[in-house]
């Protein structure tokens, strides 16, 4: 979940509030943590958390619902795909249990999650142990593997001195 405008931190209360409304119950969450924007220039940062949850919901039902807050909370739908802009309010569902999803309307696990450190990180304190369902590897391996990949791209080994 993230928000980068108004007041950032009431916008992720109130998406949190409005899910628990849906039935949903909050296992555990993570902290907040503040990002640059991903896919877009904006000044504007964003607050992000990861929610850890249980729900009755099938994901597609839990899918209409988060599309309804975001809507009342005042969200644009993206006209396409990758069209990022900033947002009140933006609910991802990352993944739902080991379920594997590729449709135009859900895919599951989200297919950049991996990708992103505004998900990794806040995920390594919620579910470090998850493994991703078609990439089999845990969220601490996937940070990991992205840690040493961000750094092998910034770090050029030039050999010893003398």
């Amino acid at each position: 979940m993230g928000s980068n405008l108004g007041n950032r931190k009431e916008n992720l209360k109130k998406g949190l509030f409005f899910l628990q409304q849906t039935g949903l119950k909050v296992k555990a969450l993570s902290n907040v943590y503040e990002t640059s924007p991903w896919g877009f220039k904006t000044p504007n940062s964003f607050y992000n958390l990861i929610a850890l949850v249980e729900t009755s919901l099938s994901p597609w039902a839990l899918l209409f619902e988060i599309k309804k807050i975001e809507a009342s909370m005042g969200k644009i739908p993206k006209l396409l795909k990758g069209d990022y802009q900033d947002r009140l309010i933006d609910i991802d569902l990352i993944f739902y249990e080991d379920l594997v999803l590729d449709t135009k309307v859900l895919t599951l696990p989200h297919p950049l999650a991996h990708l992103r450190d505004f998900v990794l990180v806040p995920a390594l304190e919620v579910i470090p142990d998850w493994v991703h369902p078609i990439l089999k590897k845990t969220t601490q391996n996937l940070f990991e593997e992205k840690t040493r990949l961000f750094l092998s791209k910034k770090l050029k080994k030039i050999g010893p001195l003398l």
